[in-house]
């Protein structure tokens, strides 16, 4: 037992996940839960494994390319989100998985699964199941509508930005709808499953009994647009898509630069003159249509034209500097390769590097857990399924008690 004083202390310590997860939303939210300490089991099919692993690019020998030259060539997604999991081989379709399932659900406190809705019954590892294995066990499912709903269709990322509106809230008006770069539902359904994951876990303390999260994809991605009433604001007159700016908080957004583009934040009266003052203009504020946040805002277009008419002759460095000499919050808009090495996201790894297991070679900068603790520090352990079922002889003989012999046994019957 570690020592919560511990320096290497961490939160998940001692929590043993069985991982049914792949792709992207269930694997993200397993590995937030590995950097959090917790052993995280992954399961995969004997053949073929995680679909991650045939994502490009591969990073090898060769360092980095769009194919895979080499058999020990490693998808980057793979080797990204598999860290810090333990990896082992099931053949769920096998009728004999269940009993392995049964087996390895009663050594745990949590499963995760991301079938298509009604997938995990049907193949017997669905939350009955393994509560019939282990009463306390706590079963988190993602899925694209919901356990239950809809029950057989596929969910991806990009339809579900699509139907939860996300898409419309992005982009100027009378243009196309704007697909968020990064994969928005993938990223927040893991996260929500976590949160509900802790919270069962935490009520596990008080009843001693498990329970079932369902989070759905389309559910927390809508949950985020509904952050803004887009109905109120239509009531009111209000555009819903402004492009680069929110012209009902203006000055707010994104302005052209003589080299590239600089965000901008001036909403309230204070920072509104500093805007002016660092444009070389503190006369602006003067101005009728500019002279407090209602007038401005009635005259969004005019003042985001003053301001471009003012950025884009400055390279966006100089923007920058003069805006911040005034307190005026300001950033540059940058490419996400450049965001990743942000000093103050790797200081506090937030962003970390990885590289081949075997081969290394250059360092790509790829994601931490972003919380921070006082009495210890999250990390994920140095292990990494690279091949399906490495970790077999570990898992299965060491944490579930099987006999070397039934193991042997059960990669001889193809079970894993």
């Amino acid at each position: 037992m570690t020592d919560a004083s511990d320096s290497r202390f961490k939160p998940l310590d001692g929590v043993v996940v069985v991982d049914l997860t792949r792709a992207l939303a269930g694997p993200y939210a397993t590995l937030l839960l590995a950097g959090l300490g917790a052993t995280v089991i992954k399961v995969e099919e004997p053949r073929g494994g995680d679909l991650a692993r045939e994502n490009s690019p591969y990073v090898g020998r060769d360092g980095v390319t769009i194919e895979r030259k080499h058999d020990d060539d490693i998808s980057v997604s793979h080797l990204t989100r598999a860290r810090g999991k333990h990896g082992v081989s099931l053949n769920l379709k096998h009728p004999q998985a269940r009993e392995v399932f049964a087996d390895l659900v009663r050594k745990a406190d949590v499963v995760v699964e991301n079938f298509t809705s009604g997938t995990a019954d049907r193949l017997g590892v669905g939350y009955e199941a393994a509560k019939a294995a282990n009463p306390a066990i706590i079963y988190c499912s993602l899925s694209g509508f919901g356990a239950g709903v809809d029950e057989g269709s596929k969910a991806m990322d990009v339809l579900v930005q699509a139907l939860s509106g996300a898409m419309y809230t992005s982009g100027a008006e009378g243009e196309p709808p704007v697909r968020i770069g990064i994969p928005m539902a993938d990223m927040l359904a893991p996260v929500f499953g976590v949160i509900g994951i802790l919270a069962a876990l935490n009520r596990r303390h008080v009843t001693g009994e498990g329970q079932r999260v369902d989070v759905s994809m389309l559910g927390a991605l809508t949950s985020f647009v509904a952050i803004e009433n887009w109905e109120a604001m239509a009531l009111a007159g209000m555009g819903a898509r402004t492009g680069l700016t929110v012209q009902r908080l203006s000055p707010f957004g994104v302005f052209k630069c003589a080299d590239g583009y600089v965000a901008i934040v001036a909403v309230h009266d204070p920072l509104a003159k500093g805007l002016f003052r660092a444009m070389g203009r503190p006369e602006m504020i003067e101005e009728d249509r500019f002279a407090n946040r209602g007038r401005r805002v009635a005259n969004a277009v005019d003042l985001e034209a003053e301001i471009e008419a003012w950025t884009s002759t400055l390279p966006t460095a100089e923007a920058v500097a003069r805006l911040e000499a005034e307190g005026v919050p300001a950033a540059p808009v940058r490419h996400p390769a450049e965001g990743l090495k942000d000093p103050r996201v790797l200081a506090r790894r937030e962003t970390v590097p990885i590289s081949h297991p075997t081969h290394g070679g250059k360092e790509l900068t790829t994601a931490g857990v972003p919380i921070n603790f006082s009495g210890g520090k999250p990390g994920f352990d140095a292990v990494l399924p690279v091949h399906i079922g490495e970790h077999n002889a570990d898992v299965y003989g060491r944490i579930v008690g099987y006999a070397p012999d039934r193991i042997a046994e059960l990669k001889a019957q193809g079970v894993i």
